[in-house]
């Protein structure tokens, strides 16, 4: 559980148009990047995201690569990216190129902090507004489990896809039962069934869940190696990725060519306004994560973050980079 939530914002400038990006992160990815990333990206080429973000990762290495490091590095080359769009005035799924006009999202919330009444009125309610996939936790009381999926079931009908987030709790073999008990409720994906670093276990739960259940991680993958090592032992029938962990969108645009070489989809994880264009430009994307905290933030804090029209987000094509521009006053109050 948590009881608040910090977005660490970058600014970068050239040329006097400004760029921002972001992560959410702790208070110490901000120090590191003020105190150690910053002065490698000052008096570089800002067509060069490929160049900072390799010098960025060769500076942490004796940090950490993993971790603050790679969310610090996130928010820089989030920036970046944005910036570069900028410069050029385009949207940055035009610099990308796009594939796709919009991406499917799915309601994620259902927190095991919830009552029943509460868990039923919000996966309901984004059915009701045309967002045909939603996703509940579970795991925190292992005993309430079953009765709280059948509920969210019966909240949102028999059409809609219900997913569930276990966030590593269950052991293999209960897991494994949860798989049978969710399956006769719907369940169509089951996401870190067991701890993500478990590739052993996620691969059981893959070969032995019911048909029509995807095992999906990757949320906490912070660089190209641990999606590999994940995909490479065959762990997932669905890879995530999290543009604000994973070295920013530049390693998001990796994760999604280890998808293409590796024949599976690709989910974007949180922070639905940064995915938005990377989504739309990548082949094996299959949805974005429409993260309740997250969504209600990006909303709060910046101008042009949209909301899903019949259950998809589309950027808007009318404004450049990543078409987010952070209200300044109104962050002003919530600053560290």
């Amino acid at each position: 559980m948590w009881n608040s939530t910090t977005l660490v914002v970058v600014d970068v400038e050239a040329a006097g148009v400004r760029g921002c990006g972001y992560s959410y992160a702790d208070l110490a990815t901000a120090t590191l990047i003020r105190d150690t990333l910053a002065r490698l990206v000052v008096g570089r080429d800002a067509m060069a995201v490929p160049g900072v973000w390799a010098a960025l990762v060769a500076e942490v290495r004796n940090v950490g690569r993993r971790g603050i490091a790679s969310m610090a590095i996130s928010a820089i080359d989030n920036a970046l990216w944005d910036l570069k769009a900028r410069l050029l005035d385009v949207p940055l799924v035009t610099l990308l190129g796009p594939l796709r006009e919009r991406v499917p999202v799915y309601g994620s919330g259902g927190f095991t902090s919830y009552d029943v009444g509460r868990l039923e009125a919000q996966l309901g309610d984004w059915v009701e507004s045309g967002i045909r996939r939603v996703k509940m936790k579970v795991g925190r009381a292992p005993a309430a489990d079953v009765a709280r999926v059948q509920a969210a079931r019966k909240a949102i009908g028999p059409d809609a896809e219900l997913f569930v987030d276990a966030n590593g709790a269950y052991s293999r073999k209960q897991a494994l039962a949860f798989a049978e008990a969710f399956a006769e409720a719907g369940v169509s994906w089951f996401e870190e069934p067991v701890s993500s670093d478990d590739l052993d276990g996620l691969r059981l739960l893959r070969d032995r869940a019911p048909a029509g259940m995807d095992i999906t991680a990757g949320e906490y993958g912070y660089e190209l190696f641990y999606f590999e090592r994940m995909l490479a032992a065959g762990a997932v029938d669905v890879l995530q990725a999290d543009a604000t962990r994973c070295a920013g969108i530049t390693g998001f645009l990796q994760a999604g060519a280890l998808c293409e070489a590796f024949g599976l989809p690709l989910s974007s994880h949180t922070a639905p306004a940064l995915h938005v264009h990377p989504g739309c430009a990548l082949g094996r994307v299959r949805h974005l994560e429409y993260f309740h905290d997250h969504a209600r933030i990006e909303r709060m804090l910046f101008d042009g973050a949209r909301e899903p029209v019949d259950g998809a987000l589309a950027p808007d094509l009318s404004r450049p980079g990543l078409g987010l521009e952070l209200k300044r006053a109104d962050a002003a109050r919530y600053a560290l």
